[in-house]
């Protein structure tokens, strides 16, 4: 039985990266295809949802419950999204600050996460179920306000070719004044992404060029894995 304990537990703590995995596998046809702003709202919802399944586990007396919501999870989590969208909606003068601030974030969530997760606070016995569903509150708050924000002018301007609309979305991101300068800069990224051919994954493996670039980055992945950071 103790083993079997261990076993579960194990399942649990690392079907989370089994759903990053896919989520990450699946996000560059999703995005091109549907666009940044619609896919964090599917991210969104399948978070909530995630976070239901997990809150309602103690009710259902269901572990399996805990697993599907945590598979869930990494699905929507693990899909590269937010920052993407955060620097391409951001003035090129702020776009290094406001792609830092996920990873702040990021990190800021885990610690109020692992401190609410204390016996003292929601990690009792009684309130577990809460501390499972609270994932689903940030993503609740991005569901109702994300519809106000745009789709990303890059987007709309690289795969749509909605000038137009790329135009009105900065106005409304950046506020009147004159933009030109950011459309021309975009033109030149889709000029420049016509004549550069995009690598598959095992295209990349088997590129000799890009080879110790990606030793180091797998590495470097591996190694904050292993380190026992999903233990904790």
């Amino acid at each position: 039985q103790q083993d079997n304990l261990l076993f579960l537990w194990s399942i649990t703590v690392s079907i989370f990266g089994i759903g990053g995995l896919l989520g990450s596998s699946g996000s560059r046809y999703l995005t091109v295809k549907f666009g940044k702003k619609k896919c964090l709202l599917c991210n969104n919802v399948l978070m909530i949802v995630a976070a239901s399944i997990m809150g309602c586990s103690k009710i259902s007396q269901s572990f399996e419950m805990i697993l599907i919501g945590r598979f869930m999870c990494g699905l929507s989590l693990c899909v590269p999204l937010h920052h993407q969208y955060v620097g391409e909606i951001s003035p090129k003068k702020l776009r290094g600050f406001a792609n830092s601030t996920s990873s702040f974030f990021w990190s800021l969530g885990k610690a109020v996460g692992q401190i609410s997760g204390q016996r003292e606070l929601l990690g009792s016995q009684a309130l577990w179920p809460m501390l499972m569903a609270s994932c689903g509150l940030p993503a609740l708050v991005q569901l109702v306000t994300l519809p106000f924000f745009p789709e990303s002018p890059p987007y709309l301007l690289m795969h749509k070719g909605d000038q137009e609309g790329c135009k009105k979305a900065i106005r409304q991101l950046w506020g009147e004044g004159q933009h030109q300068a950011e459309i021309d800069d975009i033109m030149k990224e889709k000029a420049t992404m016509k004549n550069t051919k995009i690598l598959s994954v095992l295209e990349l493996v088997k590129e000799p060029a890009f080879r110790w670039q990606l030793y180091m980055i797998v590495i470097l992945t591996a190694t904050i894995q292993l380190c026992g950071i999903n233990a904790v």
